[in-house]
């Protein structure tokens, strides 16, 4: 039997934190995915064709480096996720590591995940899926705001979250409640962008199946 796609599991996820948390919160949380569905990926996102930025980013071990020395000199896949506290982005990164980690060593190609939380919460990230890939910290958004994928929890459902006893900053290295869309691009070689999926609503990601046809696309050019 294959595994659940992403969505099947965020719908699973979906019915039981809803019925956990009540009505007023469901409707708080589906209000803000709502109005960022309704603004739509932002003008400043990079896409198809724009070369990759670079910025210092941190190792789970709080090691500087730079993106691109992460990168090397393979094609990569690139995941930005909010953080370790966000249940649809550990369900996604699990489904990576299952689907694509054995896949993508066959073939070459470089998975990274990267976040603006510090590295004791990247390194969380790495317990809560067992990842066996790269998994860097985004101090600042630095890299994210390259990207131009830089967002932030509405008033409101930083309030809800704070009603739930969390609260975004306290995971973020910089003690802010910025964070990325949840984003993937894969990008070739020579550092240009080759596929981007900017995801506004993050309760939504991206298949495997979308990034293997991204990689069969690089592949085949």
């Amino acid at each position: 039997m294959s595994a659940p796609s992403i969505a099947q599991q965020i719908d699973d996820f979906n019915a039981a934190f809803e019925a956990q948390i009540g009505d007023r919160l469901a409707g708080v949380f589906g209000g803000g995915q709502a109005d960022l569905r309704g603004a739509g990926v932002p003008d400043s996102a990079l896409g198809v064709g724009d070369d990759a930025p670079d910025a210092t980013v941190l190792t789970v071990e709080g090691v500087q480096t730079s993106f691109s020395a992460a990168r090397g000199e393979t094609a990569s896949v690139v995941v930005f996720y909010r953080g370790a506290w966000c249940p649809y982005c550990n369900i996604a990164l699990r489904s990576y590591q299952q689907a694509l980690v054995p896949a993508l060593r066959e073939r070459g190609v470089r998975l990274l995940a990267v976040s603006p939380q510090t590295p004791d919460a990247s390194s969380q990230s790495v317990t809560n899926g067992s990842l066996e890939f790269t998994v860097l910290s985004d101090p600042g958004n630095a890299l994210a705001e390259r990207f131009g994928i830089v967002t932030g929890p509405s008033a409101a459902a930083r309030a809800a979250h704070t009603e739930l006893g969390f609260d975004v900053a306290d995971s973020n290295a910089d003690d802010t409640a910025r964070i990325p869309f949840p984003s993937v691009f894969v990008i070739d070689e020579d550092g240009v962008i080759r596929f981007a999926d900017v995801r506004v609503d993050y309760t939504t990601r991206t298949e495997p199946e979308r990034i293997f046809a991204a990689l069969d696309e690089l592949r085949r050019a």
